[in-house]
């Protein structure tokens, strides 16, 4: 699965799963998406789309856009609202350059939280409908009225700010496709205005910090003006969330993602200047030997959601540990999927790890670290763990020897 599914036409398509939410759980993948108009849909995109199995489709844009521009092509298993949630039309790409792009759109969007009560409402109705399938909501550019309903819907989810900041950020990456489209449209000009097609985070920043001030909260803004209740919340979480990190062991058919995934872990630390890991030196032939030897484990962001990370554990580390005392399972290639995976998931592969050793009966995690990681060793220490020791010699995989920093946490055992 991607955040970012790839149309032709549709430059600003995307999932909105896989966020996590306070509460532990996440935003479950394919359905619930977001876009620009999706009156562009034709030929190869629109069987694409159809393959998403959407079942309603919620255009926020005002009626005369749709004349204008067109809407979804109609389908029998497509539900189509209009929901104009804007009620005070202007002009973007004609503003001046004058005009600062975050505290302008906070305006707007305030101003759309004031107006567009009733649709707004209606929207997340029909979100929270039951017998809900796949929906997708859009306006134009997918972009401002879009990212306000993601707000609103992912704030009700109990998605953090931070996280519906990064979404709203995430229409930069379409921007420049966008830009082309007005473009060519308008005779191969450019807009006035500096700010059309972006997405800085600040004005998603600055319209949460106002709905703040005004209401308390988005959350309590929807209690308040939108109506919606502890039994509507309970209806979208039911529908959009589900258990945020799913955990499996890996086999056979892994082994290309978890090569795939040392070698972004390796680009990851080369480009932060540590040089432990380099892309290309442990293929299949190494994952397949800890299959049989070990375990390797697989985290994915819901069950068959896309992979978040991984782990190899080892009930035996000699090159490391040597002959050390104590009954242990040892932690190595502890790797996440920086582009899916969410802030802090290598602490809960660590904690997932813990808890299968213990389950196995054994009291102590071991694992190490290159020994001037200073970084890497507070990161270990703030989890639990206490150093214990040296190997000033330890082997690498490309034969050359390094000193490591070695780390244990005693476990509490499994009842």
């Amino acid at each position: 699965m991607s955040r970012h599914i790839t149309f032709q036409r549709l430059h600003n398509f995307r999932d909105l799963g896989g966020y996590p939410t306070a509460d532990g759980q996440v935003v479950r993948w394919g359905r619930l998406y977001r876009s620009d108009s999706l009156g562009k849909l034709a030929g190869a995109d629109w069987d694409r789309f159809l393959g998403l199995g959407v079942s309603a489709v919620i255009d926020l844009r005002y009626p005369w856009e749709i004349d204008a521009k067109g809407r979804v092509p109609e389908h029998p298993a497509l539900a189509y609202h209009n929901l104009s949630i804007e009620h005070r039309p202007y002009d973007q790409p004609s503003l001046g350059p004058e005009v600062e792009t975050g505290p302008f759109l906070a305006e707007r969007f305030m101003e759309v939280a004031e107006d567009g009560v009733k649709e707004l409402r209606a929207a997340l109705d029909v979100i929270a409908a039951p017998d809900a399938g796949p929906v997708v909501f859009h306006c134009a550019s997918g972009k401002d009225r879009t990212g306000q309903l993601a707000a609103l819907v992912l704030a009700l989810l109990g998605v953090p700010d931070d996280v519906i900041v990064e979404d709203f950020t995430l229409t930069e990456l379409a921007t420049e496709r966008l830009l082309a489209d007005w473009s060519a449209e308008h005779g191969g000009a450019s807009p006035r205005w500096p700010g059309y097609g972006r997405a800085p985070a600040e004005v998603m920043r600055l319209f949460l910090a106002a709905m703040t001030q005004t209401y308390g909260s988005l959350q309590a803004y929807a209690a308040e003006q939108l109506g919606v209740d502890a039994e509507q919340v309970a209806a979208l979480r039911r529908n959009l969330l589900e258990p945020a990190l799913a955990f499996r062991r890996a086999d056979e058919a892994d082994l290309p993602v978890l090569v795939g995934l040392r070698d972004a872990a390796a680009r990851w630390q080369l480009a932060r200047g540590i040089d432990q890991w380099h892309p290309g030196e442990l293929g299949e032939d190494h994952f397949r030997a800890r299959l049989a030897d070990g375990e390797v484990w697989i985290a994915t962001l819901g069950p068959g959601g896309p992979v978040a990370g991984a782990w190899e554990l080892w009930w035996q580390d000699p090159a490391a540990w040597g002959t050390r005392e104590g009954a242990a399972g040892y932690v190595h290639r502890l790797m996440t999927a920086r582009d899916t995976a969410p802030p802090g998931t290598g602490r809960r592969l660590l904690a997932q790890a813990e808890r299968r050793i213990a389950e196995a009966g054994l009291p102590l995690c071991r694992l190490d670290c290159l020994a001037d990681n200073a970084a890497l060793r507070a990161y270990y220490q703030a989890a639990g763990y206490e150093v214990v020791g040296e190997q000033s010699a330890k082997s690498g995989a490309r034969k050359a020897t390094y000193a490591v920093t070695l780390l244990e946490k005693r476990l509490t055992p499994q009842l």
